[in-house]
């Protein structure tokens, strides 16, 4: 058989790629209609993929764009995973996120601690 002809279900390939934890969750984003293949939306689990596609879908708070490289055999590790797919999508900046408190000694702060960082406005308010 030819490669570009090889085809897998879009859900096993989403599972196999590691961008799902579950099977049955790859099957619902598709089934809710947040996948894309090459621009198209798909709402059938089933739906064939194969190399050369490009997937558009969310994951977490980002919308991801990769292009299939390669049919995996099995859900092995996750380097084996990345060598599934190229990442397309832009990188990940982390400006919104506030720099971690530093605490002078170790461990957790203590109450007292917790009440300076309040009033000098390090910690937001609940």
């Amino acid at each position: 058989m030819d490669g570009p002809s090889v085809k897998i279900r879009l859900d096993k390939w989403l599972w196999q790629a590691r961008f799902f934890k579950t099977r049955t969750l790859a099957a619902k984003e598709v089934s809710a209609g947040h996948v894309r293949v090459n621009g198209t939306r798909v709402s059938k689990p089933a739906q064939p993929v194969g190399s050369q596609d490009v997937l558009t879908f969310s994951q977490a708070t980002r919308v991801r764009v990769v292009r299939i490289i390669d049919l995996g055999t099995r859900r092995g590790p996750a380097p084996e995973a990345h060598a599934l797919y190229e990442d397309l999508s832009d990188p990940v900046t982390q400006d919104n996120v506030p720099p971690a408190p530093k605490f002078e000694g170790k461990g957790r702060p203590t109450k007292r601690d917790r009440r300076k960082l309040d009033l000098n406005g390090s910690r937001p308010l609940d």
